[in-house]
């Protein structure tokens, strides 16, 4: 078990790279407030030459999300170029469109489908896919809540999009299920997903296109760091671009990966890790300069 670095502080290894593709929620905040020193952290990357790039699972576009890191207190400073699930989605919804499809999710995701002349199902037995985001009611509901219609969606071989691959978030003290949840229940029933956002590649491919414009230059691999708490979502995914990777071993996590001192244990950060087969340079507790 090959045991990642302890950082303390992210000005230990900033000097080693131009870009950091930095998760938004359980690094940067957690959906009820944002943390002065995460954002501190990439705001000082920043300002000593380097390009943060925030990449998310979110469902939505980066553009409407942008007002709810502004409403978190996020400083636009923090971060030079912001591409999430949702943009990485889009594309695959219209290679699909007309559909129809069968949307599932919150009210506030909507913004996803705007412009793309998707017909909308009412149900598995008219729909040519599912697009999903999330829980219709995340606070409330759980995949099991949907468990007899993927079933029925399922057995007519319909493929599921999934706009959020992330399974689970912390919602100020509350674990929240995503998208990735439902993604993962469909799969179990035996259906066909398809997922755009981290760990997928598509998502990475329009960050470092962003880091390049950025650069004004190829991106040099070797210097773009990613950092995220989601093993299965940012580690993996850093892992299978070939991308050093920062583990934010707090949040979701909860304690798992604190030692008897308070400090982070390498050893207890590796084992959340190999768990799902993943390796990660650094490991901490938390974001900070």
């Amino acid at each position: 078990m090959a045991l990642p670095h302890a950082l303390e502080n992210l000005s230990q290894v900033a000097a080693d790279y131009d870009i950091l593709l930095c998760d938004v929620w359980g690094v940067i905040h957690n959906g009820r407030e944002s943390w002065p020193q995460a954002c501190d952290a990439l705001t000082r990357f920043n300002q000593a030459g380097g390009h943060v790039v925030l990449i998310s699972n979110s469902p939505r576009p980066a553009s409407d999300v942008i007002a709810q890191l502004d409403h978190l207190g996020v400083p636009r400073d923090s971060w030079r170029a912001f591409v999430t699930s949702g943009d990485a989605t889009r594309a695959e919804l219209a290679q699909r469109a007309p559909g129809p499809a069968w949307i599932i999710g919150p009210p506030r995701d909507e913004i996803l489908y705007e412009g793309l002349d998707l017909a909308r199902a009412e149900g598995a037995h008219d729909a040519a896919f599912l697009s999903v985001t999330g829980m219709i009611d995340d606070e409330a509901e759980t995949p099991e809540d949907y468990r007899v219609p993927l079933t029925q969606a399922a057995a007519r071989d319909l493929e599921l999009i999934c706009a959020n691959p992330d399974r689970i978030v912390q919602r100020g003290d509350k674990i929240i299920y995503c998208g990735g949840s439902l993604a993962d229940l469909y799969e179990s029933l035996g259906g066909r997903v398809t997922m755009a956002g981290k760990p997928y590649g598509p998502i990475y491919a329009l960050a470092l296109a962003e880091a390049e414009r950025l650069l004004g230059r190829p991106v040099d691999r070797s210097r773009v760091l990613c950092i995220g708490d989601g093993v299965v979502t940012d580690v993996l995914g850093a892992n299978q671009q070939a991308l050093d990777c920062l583990f934010i071993a707090q949040g979701i996590h909860g304690d798992a990966a604190r030692g008897d001192d308070g400090r982070i244990d390498p050893a207890r950060a590796a084992a959340l890790l190999t768990a799902e087969t993943a390796y990660a340079r650094y490991a901490a507790l938390e974001l900070k300069w």
